[in-house]
C-alpha cells in the first residue's frame, strides 16, 4: 500500500510540472566529452517517441558536455531512465521547457535610445498579461550599420520562439529592408517605427511613438489580448 501511495504521488507530481501530458518538455543532459554524444541520447529520446523540437550545446569541454533538449512527449520518466543508462551519461534533468517559462521573444533592435523606450512600452505591457498568464518575453540590442542590422534581421527567425522584431531607428533602409522583407515572408511579425528611409515600407506594421510601438506589439503576439493586426483598417499610427 505505501508503494502504491508514493507511486501516485510521484504521478501527481509530474502532472503538476506537465510531465505526464504530450506536450513540450526540457532535458539536460550532463554527459562525458567526446564525439557521438547526440548521437547517442537522441537515439534514446526517439526510442521512446520523443519529438525533438529544439537543441542547445550549452558546455562542450574536455570535461564533458552539457546539452539541452526541448522534447514533446508524454510519460518522460521513462525516456529519462533510458538515457541514464547510457554510459556516457552522467545526470538527467527533466525541467520545464523554455516556451512555459520564457514564453513567446520579442526582439527590438536599433539605435540605443529608440531601442530603451521601444522597450520600456514592451516590458509594461507584457507585465500586464503575464500575470494573466502569458509567457512573453523582452530581448534588445543596440546595433547601427546597414549591413550589421541586415544580418541581424535575418537572424531572428533562427531565434528559438521569437514571434516579433521591432525595429527601432532614425534612419534604416537598403539591405535592411529586403531582410525585412524575407523575414516577414516566413510569418516573423515586424513592427517599425516611423523614421527616414525605405524599412517602413516593408514592415506589418508603423508605429511613431516608440513607447506605443513597444505596447502594440506585445499586444499583437499576446494570447490574452484581442488585438489583431490584420483587422486594421491602416498600418501607420
Amino acid at each position: 500500500m505505501k508503494d502504491i501511495i508514493s507511486l501516485s504521488k510521484s504521478v501527481a507530481a509530474l502532472r503538476s510540472w506537465g510531465f505526464m501530458e504530450s506536450t513540450s518538455h526540457g532535458i539536460l543532459i550532463d554527459a562525458a566529452a567526446g564525439p557521438g554524444i547526440l548521437h547517442a541520447v537522441t537515439g534514446v529520446i526517439a526510442e521512446h517517441g520523443g519529438d525533438i523540437s529544439a537543441c542547445s550545446i550549452i558546455d562542450n569541454t574536455a570535461a564533458g558536455a552539457r546539452v539541452y533538449f526541448e522534447v514533446t512527449s508524454g510519460d518522460m520518466e521513462p525516456m529519462a531512465q533510458g538515457l541514464r543508462a547510457l554510459p556516457i551519461v552522467r545526470r538527467v534533468e527533466l525541467l520545464k521547457s523554455m516556451e512555459r517559462i520564457y514564453g513567446k521573444r520579442i526582439i527590438i533592435m536599433g539605435g540605443g535610445a529608440q531601442v530603451a523606450q521601444v522597450a520600456i512600452g514592451a516590458i509594461v505591457e507584457a507585465d500586464r498579461h503575464n500575470i494573466r498568464g502569458e509567457h512573453i518575453s523582452v530581448d534588445t540590442i543596440p546595433l547601427v550599420g546597414e549591413l550589421a542590422l541586415a544580418e541581424a534581421v535575418r537572424a531572428v527567425p533562427r531565434l528559438p520562439r521569437a514571434r516579433a522584431l521591432v525595429l527601432a531607428g532614425s534612419l534604416m533602409g537598403g539591405e535592411i529592408e529586403t531582410a525585412v522583407r524575407e523575414v516577414r515572408a516566413a510569418g516573423l511579425l515586424v513592427v517599425s517605427l516611423n523614421m527616414a528611409g525605405s524599412v517602413p515600407d516593408a514592415a506589418d506594421l508603423v508605429v511613431t511613438d516608440p513607447v506605443q510601438a513597444g505596447v502594440m506589439t506585445v499586444m499583437a503576439v499576446a494570447d490574452t489580448a484581442r488585438f489583431n493586426i490584420e483587422r486594421l483598417t491602416r498600418r501607420v499610427f
